[in-house]
């Protein structure tokens, strides 16, 4: 593991690739909220030892969000943009969650900037195209590299959506007719306490319907990535 700073945001980037030579695909993986910048950094390993024919071509790239937790005793935890817990939690438990969706987070639009500068930046350094690119993350990072996906003006390779959801509503049912074709490996947990699931559904639908090649995982279990989950995601960059 390597650790440099493309565009404005730390990364750490895993590759197997031969001395001197340049992916063909970038995977870039964006945490969730709380998380440290190297939280996701094992399913690079994990991939490349169950499909060793990744290893000549790709590489994994883990952006650090850039907001610290510290103040709020998590130390090392990290956030692409503030969220209050509280709220979010008291919106699950009283059934009020989609309303949520219909904002914008503060902050949001930063951390897109932020996302797409490092997309930008690693397209020209490795000469690829975004199309090239596989966009995916986790929780908060899911959601981020949804909103990032449904802005650029060309389809990335993929968009990997792991237990993310529905938010920025009208930005996302403007944006999401300008993707058709979008290839989405999309999954979430039937007993996710955190992120209800119907709201997963619901942005399964929307893109759906407006053209977008979903493939959705189902799993009985919480906020999580399971192995059945990572087995899809390996089988989905073994198919670029």
């Amino acid at each position: 593991m390597r650790i440099e700073t493309i565009g404005r945001l730390k990364c750490r980037i895993i590759d197997r690739l031969p001395a001197n030579a340049k992916p063909g695909i970038v995977v870039i993986l964006c945490h969730g909220y709380g998380a440290s910048g190297s939280d996701l950094v094992p399913i690079a390993d994990e991939l490349f030892d169950q499909f060793t024919q990744l290893e000549d071509h790709i590489a994994f790239v883990f952006p650090e969000a850039p907001l610290t937790l510290d103040h709020l005793g998590l130390p090392g935890g990290r956030a692409w943009w503030a969220i209050d817990m509280v709220k979010l939690q008291l919106a699950v438990a009283t059934g009020r969650f989609r309303e949520m969706r219909s904002n914008r987070p503060d902050g949001l639009p930063e951390a897109r900037e932020q996302l797409t500068e490092t997309v930008t930046q690693l397209c020209q350094q490795l000469g690829l195209t975004v199309s090239q690119v596989v966009l995916g993350g986790f929780s908060q990072g899911a959601m981020l590299t949804t909103d990032t996906a449904l802005h650029l003006e060309q389809n990335p390779a993929a968009l990997v959506a792991l237990s993310g959801t529905f938010l920025n509503e009208a930005e996302w049912r403007n944006l999401v007719p300008n993707h058709v074709g979008l290839r989405v490996l999309q999954s979430h947990g039937t007993h996710d306490p955190i992120l209800p699931y119907g709201a997963a559904e619901d942005l399964r639908k929307l893109l759906v319907d407006s053209g977008a090649a979903v493939e959705f995982i189902p799993f009985s279990g919480g906020h999580q990535i399971p192995f059945e989950v990572l087995e899809r995601f390996g089988v989905l960059l073994e198919g670029l």
